[in-house]
Parts: C-alpha cells; sequence; structure tokens
C-alpha cells in the first residue's frame, strides 16, 4: 500500500496500475485512490483536497481511550458496537490499550455517534489520544447574555469542541480537539462575529494519564479494603484447618460477623457487578466481570440465605453452608489483580509515553518584530521561530540565520551534535547544544516527524496480528461456553447427590477459573512492547502483521545505490580514445548530463565541476530508463550510458570493451560516451559503500537468513560490490520496472522476501515483497511503502527489526502457552473431573488467586521485553 498524494488514503498498488490511477513527474511514480485525486493532482479540475477528502470516497482514522474493559470479550462487544455504526469501514480493540481504532466515512458519521455506540454498549470513554486542550479567553466586549449567545452560537457552528464555558465577565473556557480544529480557528469564528479574543493561559492536561491515575487510586482504595476485611474472612474460613485459636462464638454470631464484612467487600468490587450485568443488558453479551458477578453472587446470596435460615432456628443449615469468605476473598484477589494489571498496563505504553514526553510545550515566534511565547500547537507553517541555548527545538524547519550545533540522537541515534547553519534542515524535539539560531517552521502540528513516529507506534500498537485472531475467535465463544460448563458440572454433582454446596462450589470455581483475561492480553501487551522497543532503536514496524511476518523471513534483498552505497558516487576515471582528451570528453558528459536528476549524472557534472571545466547548455536532452541519456551541443550528437544504449542505437563499443570490464571488475559503474555516433571514450564513476553495510550482511548470515543485492549496474560491478559485502546472490542490470518481477521470483521458490530500499524508486518492491522496508533520511519517516520504516540509514537496523520480531513471537506464544495453560489444566480441576480418583476439588478462592496471577503473569512476561537489548555488537 502507497499513499495517495492528494487526500492521504492508502491505495492498492495493483489495483492503482489496473485502473489508470496512476502518474509519473520527475521520474516518481504516485497513486490514486479515485480518478478525482489523479485530476487534482495533474491540475485537470479545481477539487479542493478538503473536497476530496470528505468525499464519499474519504477515510478518517480515530482512536478513542475506553475505560471499563475487564477482558477480551469486552472488546469484542464494543467492536461490535462499532461496526454497526452506519459509516464505520473498520474497526478494532486493543484490550491492553484500552482503545478504538477506528476508520469511517466522515460524511455518514462522527466521532460523536462513534462515542455513543461504545457508551451505549456499556463503557466510557476519554478524548481523544488520552489530550485535552484547554483554550482560555477574555473575549472582549462580551459582557452580557446576548453577547454570550452570540458567541455561543458561532462556537456551536464548529467541528472540534468538546465544551465551552462562557461567562458575562468576558471569561471564556473552551476544551477542544487538536485533530480537528485550532486554536486560530476558534480566534477566527469569535473576530468574525464582532468579539475580540485576547489569550489568558494555554493548558494541557493529560486527561488518559489522569484517567489513569484516578483508576489506579480507585483500585487501590478498594483493594486496601477488600484485603483488610478479607483477612478476617480467611482467618474464619481457614484457621481451624491449621488448628489456629478461634473465637468461641455461635454459629450465628460468626456467620453475621462474615456477613458484614463480606458486604462491605461486595460494595469495594461493585464495578463487577455494574459491568458484569450492564453488559448483559445493554450488549446481550456476557464478560469477565459478569463471570464474576455470577460466581460471587452466588455464593453471597446462598450464604445469606443460609445465615436467615440459622437466624429463624433451622437445623438443616450449618457452618458448612456459609460461603462468605468465598464471596469476600474472591473480590478481594481479583481487585489485586485488576490493581496489578492497570499498573502494568501502563508501563505497556511507556514507548509512546517517551515519545510525547520528548516534544516541546511552548515556542518562541518571530511576529510583528516582537518575541511571543506560544504553545507549539499554535505555530504556523512559515512562522520564524528562534531557539536560544539548551531549548528544544519546538517543529521541524529550515535555518534561515544563526549558527549551533544540535543534538538529534533522538532522530540519528549518534551522540555526536550535528552543526546547523543558514539553510540547514532542524527536527522538532532535537535539543539546540550552543548557538541561538532562527528558522523557518516548515512542518507543524501531525506532520512533524516526531508526530509521525508517534502516529505510526500508536497504529502498530493498536493493530492486530494474524495471531491474535486465535484468541479472539476462542474468546468470543468462552464465557457463553464457560457459563453452560459450570452449569452444566455442578447440576451434574447434585444429581450424583453430592448435595448443593459441593455443587455451589464446582459452579463458582468454574466460573472464575475460566476467566478469559490472560488469553485477551498475551498478544497485545507483547505487540505493544514490541513495536515500542522498535521506535527506541528508530525501527517504525507499520503495523502488527509486519511485526509477526518479519520473523518468519529467509531472504533480504537490498537495493544497491543508495541503501548499500552511500548514493553520492565520484567520478574516478576518465578514459579518452584520444590521449589529452579527458577533459573534453569529461566536458560533453557534463553537458549532456547537465539536466539530468540522476546521482550518477550529478556526480558527473560536479567533477566537471571540480576540474572547472565550462558546461554549456546542451538541446533535445532526452532519458532512457536504464540505460543512459542523449543530448546535442555545439551540432554534435552526445550519447552516454551502457551497452544496451549503444546497442539500440547500433554502435559498436568493441574497441572500449576491455577498458570496460575493468572498471567494472572493480566496482565501478563505467558509462561509454559517444561524439556523432563515433565511441569518445569511458567516464566511470564509483559508489562508496555505506560504513556498516558489510557488517549488516554478516549479522544476517548468522541469523540464517540469504541475502541478495538488486542492481541496475552490469553484472561485472554488481559483484565486485557483492564480494566486498559478502553478498550471496547479485541481481544485476535490473530495469527500475522489473524490480517487482525479480521479488516476484524469489517468491515463487517459496522464498519468504523482504525488500529493503529508500521507499520511493523501489515502491512497486517494496510493495511486492513479503515485507517492505524503507530507509527514512531524519524528517521522512512516513513512507507509505514499506511496511518497516527505518528511520536511521544503519542497516544493522534491518538485523534488529528482525531479531526483535523473533523476540516478540517468542514472547507471543509464551504468554498464549501459559493463558491456555491455565484454562486447560484449570477448568478440569475446578469442575471436579479428578475428585472421584484423588479426593481433588479446587477452592473457588484458590481458582480467584490463580485467575487473578493468570492476567499478571502474562503481562509482567511482557513487561520484561522492555529490557531487550540488540545482538549487534559496539552498536549505540
Amino acid at each position: 500500500m502507497v499513499k495517495d498524494p492528494i487526500c492521504g488514503m492508502s491505495v492498492d498498488v495493483k489495483k492503482a496500475k489496473i485502473k489508470g490511477l496512476i502518474s509519473r513527474k520527475k521520474d516518481k511514480t504516485y497513486y490514486f485512490c479515485s480518478k478525482n485525486c489523479k485530476d487534482e493532482f495533474e491540475g485537470k479540475n479545481a477539487v479542493t483536497k478538503n473536497e476530496v477528502k470528505t468525499s464519499k470516497l474519504g477515510k478518517e482514522k480515530i482512536s478513542i481511550k475506553i475505560t471499563g474493559m475487564s477482558c477480551v470479550s469486552c472488546a469484542g462487544t464494543i467492536e461490535s458496537s462499532l461496526k454497526k455504526v452506519n459509516g464505520v469501514n473498520r474497526a478494532e480493540i486493543n484490550f491492553a490499550a484500552e482503545k478504538a481504532y477506528i476508520e469511517y466515512n466522515p460524511e455518514t458519521t462522527n466521532r460523536t455517534e462513534l462515542e455513543d455506540a461504545i457508551i451505549n454498549a456499556g463503557y466510557n470513554i476519554i478524548k481523544e489520544n488520552g489530550k485535552s486542550n484547554i483554550l482560555k479567553l477574555k473575549i472582549i466586549g462580551m459582557d452580557n447574555p446576548h453577547c454570550v449567545n452570540i458567541v455561543k452560537k458561532a462556537l456551536d457552528k464548529l467541528n472540534g469542541i468538546t465544551s465551552k464555558e462562557l461567562l458575562v465577565t468576558q471569561k471564556a473556557v473552551i476544551e477542544y480537539e487538536p485533530s480537528i480544529i485550532t486554536v486560530e480557528e476558534i480566534k477566527e469564528q469569535i473576530t468574525n462575529v464582532g468579539y475580540k479574543p485576547i489569550d489568558e493561559k494555554a493548558d494541557f492536561k493529560d486527561a488518559e494519564k489522569e484517567a489513569r491515575e484516578k483508576e489506579i487510586n480507585s483500585l487501590r482504595i478498594r483493594v486496601t479494603i477488600s484485603v483488610v476485611l478479607g483477612l478476617p474472612l480467611l482467618y474464619f474460613a481457614m484457621g481451624h484447618i491449621i488448628r489456629l485459636p478461634m473465637p468461641g462464638w455461635n454459629i450465628l454470631t460468626s456467620a453475621s460477623i462474615q456477613f458484614i464484612f463480606a458486604s462491605i467487600i461486595m460494595i469495594a468490587g461493585s464495578q463487577f457487578f455494574t459491568r458484569g450485568f450492564t453488559a448483559v443488558i445493554k450488549a446481550k453479551t456476557a464478560n469477565m466481570d459478569t463471570l464474576v458477578a455470577i460466581g460471587t453472587g452466588s455464593a453471597y446470596a446462598y450464604s445469606i440465605f443460609a445465615l436467615l435460615n440459622i437466624y429463624f432456628g433451622s437445623t438443616s443449615f450449618g457452618a458448612k453452608d456459609i460461603y462468605f469468605e468465598v464471596a469476600g476473598l474472591l473480590i478481594a484477589f481479583i481487585l489485586v489483580g485488576r490493581y496489578l494489571e492497570a499498573i502494568a498496563k501502563g508501563k505497556t505504553s511507556a514507548a509512546i509515553k517517551k515519545l510525547i514526553g520528548l516534544q516541546a510545550r511552548i515556542a518562541v515566534v518571530i511576529r510583528a518584530g516582537k518575541e511571543i511565547k506560544i504553545p507549539i500547537e499554535e505555530v504556523k507553517v512559515g512562522d520564524i521561530v528562534l531557539v536560544k541555548p539548551g531549548q528544544k527545538i519546538p517543529v521541524d524547519g529550515i535555518v534561515v540565520s544563526g549558527y549551533s550545533s544540535v543534538d538529534e540522537s533522538m532522530i540519528s541515534g549518534e551522540s555526536i551534535p550535528v552543526e546547523k547553519t543558514t539553510g540547514n534542515k532542524v527536527i522538532g524535539a532535537t535539543i539546540n547544544k550552543t548557538g541561538s539560531f532562527r528558522f523557518r517552521a516548515e512542518k507543524v502540528g501531525k506532520d512533524t516527524a516526531l508526530a509521525q513516529i508517534i502516529k505510526l507506534v500508536e497504529e502498530a500498537q493498536g493493530s492486530k496480528a494474524p495471531i491474535q485472531k486465535l484468541a479472539d475467535t476462542i474468546s468470543a465463544y468462552f464465557v457463553p461456553a464457560v457459563v453452560t460448563l459450570a452449569i452444566i458440572s455442578s447440576i451434574t454433582w447434585y444429581l450424583l447427590g453430592f448435595g448443593f454446596t459441593f455443587a455451589l462450589t464446582i459452579f463458582v470455581a468454574v466460573l472464575i477459573i475460566a476467566c478469559p483475561c490472560a488469553l485477551g492480553l498475551a498478544t497485545p501487551t507483547a505487540i505493544m512492547v514490541g513495536t515500542g522497543k522498535g521506535a527506541e532503536h528508530g525501527i517504525l514496524y507499520k503495523n502488527a502483521e509486519a511485526l509477526q511476518i518479519t520473523h518468519k523471513l529467509d531472504t533480504i534483498v537490498f537495493d544497491k545505490t543508495g541503501t548499500l552505497t552511500k548514493g553520492k558516487p565520484e567520478v574516478t576515471d576518465v578514459y579518452s580514445l584520444e590521449k589529452g582528451q579527458e577533459d573534453s570528453i569529461l566536458k560533453y558528459a557534463a553537458i549532456a548530463e547537465k539536466n539530468s536528476e540522476h546521482p550518477l549524472g550529478e556526480a558527473i557534472v560536479n567533477g566537471a565541476m571540480k576540474r572547472k571545466l565550462k558546461i554549456g547548455d546542451a538541446n533535445k536532452f532526452k532519458s532512457y530508463t536504464g540505460k543512459g541519456i542523449s543530448a546535442e551541443f555545439g551540432g554534435k550528437k552526445i550519447l552516454l550510458g551502457n551497452r544496451y544504449l549503444f546497442k539500440d542505437n547500433k554502435i559498436n563499443i568493441n574497441n572500449v570493451e576491455e577498458k570496460l570490464q575493468t572498471y567494472e571488475l572493480q566496482g565501478k559503474t563505467a558509462m561509454i560516451i559517444s561524439l556523432d555516433n563515433k565511441i569518445a571514450g569511458i567516464v566511470a564513476v564509483a559508489d562508496t559503500v555505506k560504513e556498516y553495510s558489510k557488517e549488516a550482511v554478516k549479522e544476517l548470515h548468522n541469523l540464517g537468513i540469504k541475502v541478495v543485492m538488486m542492481t541496475g549496474d552490469n553484472k561485472r560491478t554488481g559483484e565486485a560490490i557483492a564480494k566486498q559485502l559478502g553478498i550471496d546472490i547479485v541481481l544485476a542490470e535490473v530495469l527500475p520496472e522489473d524490480k517487482a518481477n525479480e521479488i516476484k521470483k524469489l517468491q515463487a521458490k517459496n522464498n519468504k522476501v523482504a525488500m529493503v530500499g529508500d521507499g520511493i524508486n523501489d515502491a512497486p518492491a517494496l510493495t511486492q515483497a513479503n515485507i517492505g522496508i524503507a530507509i527514512g533520511s531524519g524528517t521522512d519517516v512516513a513512507i507509505e511503502s514499506g511496511d518497516i520504516v527505518l528511520i536511521k540509514e544503519d542497516l544493522r537496523d534491518v538485523v534488529t527489526a528482525m531479531d526483535l520480531s523473533r523476540y516478540t513471537m517468542k514472547k507471543i506464544k509464551q504468554n498464549l502457552f501459559w493463558a491456555f495453560f491455565y484454562n486447560v489444566a484449570g477448568i478440569p480441576l475446578a469442575a471436579g473431573v479428578f475428585y472421584p480418583w484423588t479426593g481433588w476439588l479446587l477452592s473457588p478462592i484458590i481458582a480467584g488467586a490463580a485467575m487473578a496471577f493468570s492476567s499478571v503473569s502474562v503481562l509482567s512476561n511482557s513487561l520484561l521485553m522492555r529490557n531487550y537489548q540488540t545482538k549487534i555488537r559496539n552498536k549505540r
């Protein structure tokens, strides 16, 4: 998939080719989702980007933070509810991240309807991306109810304002979503109705963090209450077994005290009942809370029934019928598990929080000759921004004055500061070290490099790996199956004559032990940590599927120029058939290449300039893809290129063939030049190998990977580079349009192939490969052609990407094993299958502890991934 340059939608390259929705400009190919976008790109209509984006073909993507999910079946309930909303194309719920990722048609539905669908399913939401921006204004002139009403009606017309408080004291507090509307748009709307808005204070509160802390604090209180009161219940229930001194109370007194303690614990765990039964009533489904509510509620209700019988003097009921400790301790254990889960879940998204923490909050811009401090959300493209020593650079841009050195380790991984002067690019969130400078803002808001990184990581963490489908499928049927199994098991034992209390014990134990929490957490928690660790190493997995598939790769194909090599070749040799004419040969070559954008042409022009040769302007310039160029100058026809070019023009090259082969064996790209169809000589150009290319190839071999190099150079040149790097296979003389076909040929041999390239010229090959790995370059991180983007130009990151994928999949399989193990081993034990032969019967209390421990153990195993270290030695 690639990105439509007009509307930004994802486009299937193959389908775009079939429909003819492609366009070429300056040797680059662009793909479109519709004819409207193609026409707009080619200037054939007046459709604006906004109109395209909100057309019937338009798609919007949002994420919504959700609270109240207790297990993966909750995620399934919300998913089903969202998919019923007209206009929703895709809805995926990440139980571990507690987020909904939704793709929808903005003409058919909107965020409010989607949020309502989640709320109606019985769950709560937090504002988008966990961030709620609050704008505080003084609105001059808004000093009476009539004026307040005018401003209110004006703001009501805007999308993206979630709440507003307007007062006759000219004060306004407006909460808005920055992804939908900007501060400037809000102010402009107020100005348009005749009032003057003045900033008082911009306040940024992290709603997600607040909600997480609120949830943890609430759970901490509930856990404290349940544990403090649960310990006496445990003493009453188990003390006599280990011969602890027991109070000399009669059964009525003892049961009454247990009733009081258990009732308070039940109130502390009331969320299980409200959420569990809300799911049944509103969403017509059951979740883990439903299981807990039924299990503990049954034990509690039966115990009350027994207590009332004892109170009224019935001799049929005694201590054996009191289950208050089961209800109370189950709630206590599960609350402890929930508390530990909440803390652990917060840690799984640590990578995103770390990235968000890199952002600057304030920018100093020059407006009307004055230095003004503003939130970075209000920086506009074209603003002149001032950065002083020690400050973070707020957005991406180009230096217009000043000189400094900047720590760009956040992007490049290099700890040595980079010198910056007029004309150099600077990247938001990097740190200015020494001098002061001013720069012009080029990319702001969601377009900055850091914002793109955060977006890619969030999307990857919110996506589902294929392996997760198994867990989702099982979980969808798990809860109703468990309830059925619990009922059948308890009825069976009751009919076998083991009594009601024995059957009740079986019923509660099966319900509690089989809660599918661990199953729902197994995959997403590992994916979240894995993608986060990837981002820390400068590796951006586009989605969970890419992370999973990467571990199966057995063949890596590298494009040569710009990937294995620096892509900045230099002229190394000039050979002339007539002695002493070397400068003349180079001059004619440079004249022909003057209008070319090819790296080899640029090298020839630079080589001529270094020799201070005068480079004239050619006529009738023409490029032959993968072959060379032709031009005319001073009445002479110039041909410059490889053997294919001269073969097409039926020009014999035997007199330079030997020299040509010599250069090629040295790994140089040799170009033949002719004047008026007569061979004049050769210009040889060499591209230097990147610093870590050889080490990357060696490490891939250590992982058992076959390494292939693809190049447009001839076979001798390609093999010379391959020999230098230790590459297994060379695919030489491959024209750009044939790269994807070469990938297909490798795949036809049952190879799982990754293609590594620059993401532009190699787009079809990257798309064809099982995994496309695109190399970014600083600010260019949102490359759509690849499944994985490497922010740094260090090919050792290809090795790390594979190793991290293998490590993540290992953790996922461990998690799934333990999740299934708990249920497979626990359910038969809880159902009393082994009781007739062993006398083993699982106590509901132990079942509750085991269920809580299963979720915590899976989370803990995933969190161990945060200690992952790359296997590349001496790598920063």
